[in-house]
């Protein structure tokens, strides 16, 4: 299948010079080697805007600003053990707009946090993980700890 391209403002600008001359579609399609369905779009956009430039941004809006992903991802980072629902929640009661756990996900993944499910374990007590921390300890210095 071919590439498509858009047309620079620059052509854009020509071929709407070639047809104000009174020229015909086919004959400045064929003067530039592009389709003349092309042309004519061009020529119809410049009628009802008024200008030979391009608008630009005309896919779906995002859901989420940048300034809401920054902030996402700032607080993903202070809450790790936060799922992405569980931020999603945070940031529709913040806005005010709804936003998909998918796309919270989506954002994240984009910032360099990854896998964010709901935590499956129960995170270990204070005196649990001065246990654990404490027989580190003991295998850096080369002391085993028999318990």
């Amino acid at each position: 299948m071919a590439r498509r391209n858009h047309l620079d403002d620059f052509t854009r600008g020509r071929i709407i010079g070639k047809l104000e001359e009174g020229r015909t579609v086919t004959s400045v399609a064929a003067k530039f080697g592009i389709n003349k369905s092309v042309v004519s779009r061009a020529w119809k956009a410049f009628q009802t805007t008024g200008t030979a430039v391009r608008k630009v941004g005309g896919g779906r809006p995002r859901t989420t600003t940048a300034g809401n992903d920054r902030y996402n991802i700032l607080q993903a980072k202070r809450g790790r053990r936060q799922s992405a629902s569980i931020i999603a929640q945070q940031l529709s009661t913040a806005t005010g707009r709804q936003v998909s756990r998918f796309t919270v996900a989506r954002r994240l993944h984009k910032g360099g946090l990854f896998a964010r499910h709901p935590e499956r374990c129960l995170p270990l007590k204070v005196d649990h993980q001065r246990h654990v921390y404490s027989g580190a300890e003991s295998t850096k210095t080369g002391q085993l700890s028999m318990e």
